[in-house]
């Protein structure tokens, strides 16, 4: 999701503004970006005259944004969740209108050139794993980890990384017997390939292993750059799966992780050691994480690559207008001393003797 201003500085309607209701609009020609099940649009909150997200979606028999947004609901109050304002149900189009955040951890990882530190990922790794445990608190499973569906917040919360896209989401507590759901194989893939568990490959129902297992080929990805089974090119999706799936079956975590500290084959190991209704370890995962950038001799102080990046670009631009201000001043030194010989040249014509006519 592209990063804007929280504010505006109008309250009235602009040319591009096509009301939703009388407290939301939604700007014309604005995409931000895709979901899983729709488009994403910036949009305002009238009322407190702030922008906002609109999430888009063609009305049809079964609304997936209706069930986010009740997944949503229930998760309100959580760190790092997206604050939502409202679900509205039109007559060709879905709505699911929510705070406006700001760039995902994939486009973060291209400004940064695809090259975080140890740190970064680390700082990273820690505030995943507190998402999907509160999300876990819950009682459902994300079951679409992947770097996109992770975003920054803006203005005083851009330090905190917020999970985002709960289109595949679902609870692994049956509401009826309050239990964990039970262990079944023969399932299609849910998620995104790249960054599935094994067990997802295998046709296991997904619990909440799958999850961690999602962040700690996420936080390899980090690491590496990129994945041995990216750019697969097979004749369809299912071919596809089954590459990306002996790939990982060939790659084990040592063999993976090879030349990266410990930290991220130990994860991958753990996430695959997890039986089926298994609780994981928040708490030693994110110690983990926390020791090892301790051991960086580094503070865990939610200062990440991109916020140093920002830093030094800005002072970059501070000093362009510095040089430029410098060159401003000299030419304007120029200009007067050039107007100084002018009228010293003239003042000296002026002491000539005076040409008669005739002379």
């Amino acid at each position: 999701m592209a990063s804007y201003s929280t504010t505006t500085t109008s309250s009235a309607m602009e040319d591009n503004e096509k009301p939703l209701d009388k407290n939301f609009t939604i700007i014309v020609n604005s995409q931000l970006g895709k979901g899983g099940f729709g488009q994403i649009y910036l949009g305002r909150n009238i009322k407190e005259n702030k922008k906002i997200a609109i999430k888009v979606e063609e009305n049809g028999n079964r609304s997936h944004l209706y069930l986010e947004y009740e997944i949503l609901k229930s998760l309100q109050g959580g760190e790092g969740i997206p604050h939502i304002y409202k679900y509205r149900q039109g007559h060709k189009h879905n709505y699911l209108i929510m705070e406006l955040l700001g760039k995902s951890l994939d486009k973060l990882f291209s400004d940064c050139k695809r090259n975080f530190s140890y740190k970064t990922i680390f700082q990273i790794g820690y505030q995943l794993i507190q998402r999907i445990e509160y999300v876990h608190s819950k009682g459902y499973i994300h079951r679409d980890i992947k770097p996109g569906n992770f975003v920054i917040g803006l203005g005083e919360n851009h330090k905190t990384i917020y999970i985002i896209d709960f289109g595949l989401s679902k609870k692994y507590i049956d509401k009826n017997t309050n239990k964990h759901i039970p262990y079944k194989e023969g399932k299609g893939l849910t998620g995104t390939a790249r960054y599935v568990s094994l067990f997802t490959h295998y046709g296991i129902e997904q619990s909440r292993r799958d999850d961690i297992y999602g962040i700690a080929y996420n936080l390899i990805y980090f690491a590496l750059g990129k994945l041995p089974w990216q750019g697969v090119k097979t004749k369809n999706k299912k071919e596809k799966h089954k590459k990306i799936m002996e790939s990982k079956i060939y790659y084990k975590p040592e063999k993976l992780c090879k030349g990266l500290t410990s930290e991220f084959a130990t994860l991958l190991n753990y996430a695959n050691d997890l039986e089926f209704e298994e609780k994981p370890d928040y708490k030693s995962i994110k110690n983990m994480f926390k020791t090892s950038i301790e051991e960086l001799e580094e503070d865990m102080d939610w200062v990440f690559d991109w916020d140093l990046l920002k830093e030094k670009e800005e002072k970059k631009d501070e000093k362009k207008e510095e040089k430029s201000g410098d060159k401003s001043e000299e030419k304007s030194e120029k200009e007067k001393n050039k107007n100084k010989k002018y009228f010293k040249s003239k003042k000296s014509y002026k002491n000539n003797p005076k040409i008669e006519d005739g002379e």
